[in-house]
């Protein structure tokens, strides 16, 4: 008889594990499809939230209800559901309604802990399993027979009860990290359209007010450069590192360390001198679908050596003396972004032109006003990265453990 047991185990438990396929322990039901026109957005009489996909997506506040749906696509609190095709393997508990025809509820005998079974399902070797059965079309599904095969490793009550309490509580820390962060993010947002509208000033190092911020136009304190260089490579050319669109758009750290990532291609001399990058340089995504979309953008943080920028991006090199670090960030507030948006022109793909950029208007504080601004806002960015990192570090403890406590 083969020996089951996890690597990780607490201290009281010594008896082996069992092993069934799921057939013999749980029962299964797909859910209900209802068309959107007989969907609500608000709450009814005799209606019940409507459990899709959309639920899921991260930042969704969109609720569907629905009237009058049968008792066996209903679900509690208690029960786990799992979505079985499309992004096949999302697991969801904690949650009542009636749920989408692409939704799986599990029903578990008292012999399985809910949370273990919920533990169990997101782990990467059942995970792993369930996309395999699911297949590789272009819409993956699992059915019935396929899940029904999935084998499960399982301990008595009491264990899977002590697994699964002590992985709710690494969740808990989890969920109570990612609250700080974004606690700290709708701070940050908050705090610097206040900044920047002015209705919060700082005081000089006197404990004086710094003088009066200029309406300026991008065009009157700086220079707007577009680019011509590909993603080829010509032997008649100059190689050279590359600063493409998504490099600016995943607002990439771009310094003499990191380009050694950044793409090869050649260039012209004539085009590695007008596209060079320098210290105080902003580049900027001048195209999205969107309008809301454009206008991502890098401060590069010193002189850059044999390294250009793409077509798809704009340069902007100040003129006069900006706090490098100020740089980063009135180029990220409402009011720039506001304008960006609007100025944009297209139907599929939304463009901004030389011309339009030049015309953005920022108000300017005084450089020493601008460093007081710069620090106040990288205080409180190195406390959000403190509690990103300590977010990936519990999500990777989490994911360590559940590869040593499930067999």
């Amino acid at each position: 008889m083969e020996t089951l047991l996890p690597k990780l185990r607490f201290p009281k438990f010594k008896v082996n594990w069992k092993e069934d396929i799921f057939r013999d322990l749980v029962k299964i039901n797909q859910g209900l499809q209802i068309q959107i026109s007989e969907r609500y957005l608000t709450q009814v009489k005799d209606s019940h939230f409507y459990i899709t996909n959309e639920f899921l997506k991260e930042g969704s506040d969109k609720k569907y209800f629905i009237k009058n749906p049968t008792q066996n696509v209903l679900c509690d609190y208690d029960d786990i559901l799992m979505t079985r095709t499309g992004n096949t393997g999302m697991v969801v508990t904690n949650v009542k309604g009636a749920f989408h025809n692409n939704f799986f509820k599990i029903d578990y005998p008292k012999t399985i802990d809910k949370g273990f079974l919920y533990y169990f399902l997101t782990t990467v070797k059942t995970q792993n399993i369930i996309k395999s059965l699911a297949g590789t079309s272009t819409i993956p599904d699992l059915n019935h027979t396929d899940f029904y095969k999935i084998n499960f490793t399982y301990p008595s009550i009491e264990e899977q009860t002590k697994i699964a309490n002590f992985l709710s509580s690494v969740d808990e820390k989890l969920n109570l990290l990612k609250e700080k962060k974004s606690l700290l993010e709708d701070y940050k947002k908050g705090i610097m359209q206040k900044i920047f509208n002015q209705e919060i000033r700082f005081k000089d190092d006197n404990g004086n007010d710094f003088e009066k911020w200029q309406e300026k136009s991008l065009g009157e304190i700086g220079t707007f450069q577009t680019s011509s260089i590909d993603k080829l490579s010509r032997n008649e050319e100059e190689e050279v590192f590359l600063v493409n669109y998504m490099n600016v758009y995943r607002h990439e750290n771009i310094n003499n360390y990191s380009k050694a990532n950044l793409q090869i291609v050649t260039a012209k001399d004539s085009q590695i001198t007008s596209c060079n990058l320098k210290r105080g340089d902003i580049l900027f995504t001048p195209s999205s679908e969107t309008p809301d979309d454009i206008g991502h953008s890098v401060v590069i943080f010193e002189d850059l050596e044999n390294c250009v920028y793409s077509y798809h991006l704009m340069r902007f090199r100040p003129n006069i003396e900006i706090d490098i670090l100020y740089s980063h960030y009135f180029c990220n507030n409402a009011k720039v972004l506001g304008q960006i948006s609007r100025l944009a022109t297209g139907s599929t793909r939304f463009t901004i032109s030389v011309k339009s950029f030049s015309s953005i208007i920022i108000d300017l504080p005084s450089l020493k006003e601008q460093r007081k601004i710069a620090n106040f806002f990288s205080a409180i960015d190195e406390k959000i990265e403190l509690v990103s990192s300590q977010i990936q570090d519990t999500q990777e403890y989490k994911k360590g453990l559940l590869q040593q406590l499930f067999v």
